[in-house]
Formats: C-alpha cells, structure tokens, sequence
C-alpha cells in the first residue's frame, strides 16, 4: 500500500516541477533586445511617494557575461523586462536616497533569469529564477547575485526630488539679482579720512 502511493506522489511531483517551469517561461520576454512592459505589481521602499513617481524613474543596470567578458548597460523603468539570448532582466523598482541625507546611494530591484540546462542533467534547457531581490549601488556586498555565467548591477536610479527641478546657480541668480550701481545712493555717514601711505610714514626728515 505504501509501495503504491510512493507511484501515485510521482506524477504529482512531476507535475508541480512542471509548472514551476511554465511560470518561470512565462517571466521571460519573448524577443531579445526588446524591452516591454510586464504585469509586475511595482514594490516601493519606505519614502518612494517623494520625488519622482516610482513609474516614471529609469534604472540604469549593468550585465556582465563572465564567459566572454562583454558588458553592457540596461536602462529599464519599473515594470519592464528585457532579454539578451538566454539572459532575462526585469526591473520592480528602484530608488536613491534623497539630497539632504547623509548616506547617498541608488538601488534596484531586480529579478534575474536564465535559461540553462538544470545542474546534472541531460535535460533541455528552461528558463530559471536565479535572482530577486535589491541590489546597491554603494554597498554591493548587502545582496550578491550568484551565477557563475551572468552578473548584475546598479549603476544609477534616474529621479528627482522637489527643489531638484531648476539648478542651484540659476536659482539664486534669479533670487538675489544684481543692484544697480548707479541706485546705490552714497551714505550721509562721516567718513574716516585714509591713512597715510606707509612710504610717507617711513621716509626719513630732511636734514
């Protein structure tokens, strides 16, 4: 009795390592090179309402093929996907801190997919979730992506913030304009009359 269920969990393990795969498929652009809008819900960190809309940001990300050393950069707004040959990339959110913060730094949310034959089979090739999480500009050691073929990372979050719209030099020019010369009326405060020239001071009397 035992022997038969053994038989009977088969085909249903079978079944979820199945659709496991159809899901992971179905994360993958169709075209290569082509990015596109995906049903991605879109995650924000803690201040992401400030600035720039979470949709309207682009982050600029950097993939690495380590077999042939090629690199290239990834620009990509939240909720969109792209996909070079076997290498798929889509992008949740991404976020920087603001201005006035001590601490700056830019960060992604990524999710990393590969198309690869499973580790020790002889299996044909499917696509593969082998990374999903936030990765930082300034601080790449607190999440790692781990493949041994491909690398990604962050290399700007494209926003502004309140206040970032007009530059800080046209800003002030245009609040504190110049004064006229000729307006500056003179003071009807008595002057000090100059101090002698240190020549004049140091020359010897006549004899």
């Amino acid at each position: 009795m035992i022997r038969s269920r053994g038989f009977i969990l088969l085909p249903l393990l079978a079944t979820l390592a199945a659709c496991g795969s159809s899901e992971n498929d179905a994360l993958a652009p169709a075209k290569s090179g082509e990015a596109i809008s995906t049903n991605d819900k879109i995650v924000a960190m803690s201040g992401a309402t400030i600035g720039t809309p979470m949709a309207e940001r682009i982050a600029v990300l950097g993939l690495l093929n380590k077999r042939n050393g090629q690199t290239r950069d990834v620009e990509l707004k939240p909720g969109e996907a792209i996909r070079f040959d076997k290498v798929g990339i889509r992008l949740r959110a991404c976020e920087k801190t603001a201005p006035w913060e001590t601490r700056p730094d830019e960060g992604a949310f990524v999710q990393l997919l590969v198309k690869e034959r499973p580790s020790g089979t002889t299996e044909a090739e499917r696509w593969r979730n082998v990374f999903s999480g936030w990765l930082f500009k300034e601080n790449p050691a607190a999440n790692v992506v781990e493949h041994p073929i491909y690398d990604v990372w962050v290399k700007a979050c494209k926003m502004r913030f309140p206040g970032e719209e007009t530059p800080l030099k046209e800003k002030s020019s245009e609040e504190a304009p110049a004064e006229d010369p000729a307006a500056i009326e003179p003071s009807s405060a008595p002057q000090s009359p100059p101090a002698p020239a240190a020549a004049e001071e140091a020359r010897p009397d006549d004899a």
